[in-house]
Order: C-alpha cells, then sequence, then structure tokens
C-alpha cells in the first residue's frame, strides 16, 4: 500500500488525483476495519488509518473516508474547540480547499464560503494566490494550508491575503516547517524536478521553510501565533485521532 500510494503521488498531477481518490479510498478502507482511531472530521472509526507520503511514507496518516490527514484532524479540533468558526457568521476565503472540509464548510449556513486555486478542480474560483482577484477587506477569515512552498513569490501571496482580510480577522495557514533550519532555504536557480525534491521534499516545492517562516508572515502585516496545538490536547486523544505534532499558524489583521 506504501508503494502504490507513494507512486500515484509522485506520478500522477494534483488535479487528476483529486477528481478520483474519493472514490477509491472508501474501498481500501475496508482492509482497515476496526475502532483504534477515530477520524474527527468524518466521526469514522478504523484499525488505523492509512499511510501517506511523497518520499517516506507516514503510517496511520490517511482518512480512507474523508481523506484527512493529520494537520487536518488537528485543524479540525482547534476550529471546534478554540474558535467560533462553526456557529459565526464569516465571509471565508479557502484557498486550495481540501476535500476533507470542502463539503463541511460550505454546508455551514452561517458562512459565505469561498473557494480559490490555480489547477484544483474543487475550487470555484481559478487564481493565483500573488494576484487575488478581490477587493481589499473581503474576507473574515481565510485558510491557506500548504499552498505558499509552491509558489514562486511567496511573500507577494502573503502580502495578497493580508490585503484581502478585513481589519479583525482571522486565518490559518499552514505550510511544511523544517525545525532543523533557523532561515528558510530556496533558490530560484534550482527548476529541474529532481534537484527540487532533493533540495526542497518535493518535487513541486519551490522551498524548504524554516522557523522563520512565521516571521515571513508577520513580515506581511500579520500578527502571528504559532500553536503547537497537540501539546493542548491528552496522549489519549492524540493517539486515538492519529496526531503529530505541527504548529498551527494563526494570523489576524488588526
Amino acid at each position: 500500500m506504501k508503494q502504490l500510494i507513494r507512486f500515484v503521488l509522485r506520478h500522477v498531477p494534483r488535479r487528476y488525483i483529486q477528481r478520483v481518490v474519493h472514490l477509491c479510498t472508501p474501498l481500501v478502507g475496508l482492509f482497515y476495519a476496526g475502532s483504534r482511531v477515530q477520524c474527527p472530521v468524518c466521526g469514522n472509526r478504523y484499525r488505523k488509518f492509512m499511510p501517506y507520503g511523497y518520499v517516506n511514507s507516514r503510517e496511520n496518516a490517511l482518512c480512507p473516508h474523508c481523506l484527512a490527514l493529520e494537520r487536518h484532524r488537528l485543524m479540525w479540533l482547534y476550529l471546534q474547540n478554540e474558535t467560533d468558526f462553526f456557529e459565526a457568521p464569516a465571509r471565508v476565503l479557502h484557498i486550495a480547499p481540501e476535500y476533507c472540509f470542502l463539503k463541511r464548510f460550505g454546508r455551514l449556513p452561517q458562512l459565505d464560503y469561498v473557494t480559490a486555486d490555480l489547477e484544483s478542480p474543487l475550487a470555484k474560483v481559478k487564481m493565483d494566490v500573488q494576484r487575488i482577484p478581490f477587493p481589499d477587506g473581503e474576507f473574515d477569515v481565510i485558510f491557506c494550508n500548504h499552498i505558499l512552498e509552491h509558489v514562486d513569490d511567496d511573500r507577494q501571496a502573503m502580502r495578497e491575503l493580508f490585503r484581502v482580510m478585513r481589519p479583525g480577522g482571522w486565518g490559518i495557514m499552514l505550510s511544511p516547517v523544517n525545525p532543523d533550519r533557523e532561515t528558510t532555504y530556496e533558490d530560484p536557480s534550482i527548476t529541474d524536478p529532481v534537484q527540487r525534491e532533493l533540495h526542497f521534499g518535493q518535487k513541486d516545492h519551490l522551498r524548504d521553510y524554516g522557523r522563520d517562516y512565521g516571521e515571513r508572515l508577520a513580515e506581511a502585516g500579520f500578527d502571528v501565533e504559532e500553536i503547537d496545538y497537540i501539546r493542548f490536547l491528552s496522549p489519549e486523544a492524540a493517539a486515538l485521532y492519529g496526531l503529530r505534532s505541527e504548529m498551527i499558524y494563526l494570523v489576524r489583521k488588526e
């Protein structure tokens, strides 16, 4: 299973995967029947979650039903436990919407929910995050997860995200961060996919973010809070939901 998932992720364009993967994984999930872990996003229980990873597959990562990964389950719990997202009226911009969130957020009656991406077939608005086609202060909440490492000019994208957030708004902007790097590593001269994977960890990544990722968001104007949310959960909850430590980058605009 690890080898199959890794092959698909590495060789099939993401826009095609997004169209069909939700049709295949529930069948695979039959082989994971059990109750040891539970996905907080969809509520389904399994013996364990499926493996996932482009280079090195992680065990116990992918929910077979809703396709939530560890970071999605962690974010869901944070939104549920620490915010009023599921109750308060808001105009929401969701960049490259994750399948596990898409319909669940879209069904919330109090939200004006806008999805956008350059390529994703799941998004309603086709746009480049470096040039967002919305006026200043348009959105109360913005989600932009694991996107900025793919963008040519991530600082410009961050400025655009700040521009379209209303004063008093907030958002979550997750990115893979290498805790062993003090500063972000990027080199625009590296264009070969093989070399990009070698240098940045994935063939479509343009940088390897370091611990300064939050500072880059702050440079765009955001107030940034770095939250290691798994530390606020019990070990039993972390095991039940199949979580691993990943920083939640909560951003606000005064």
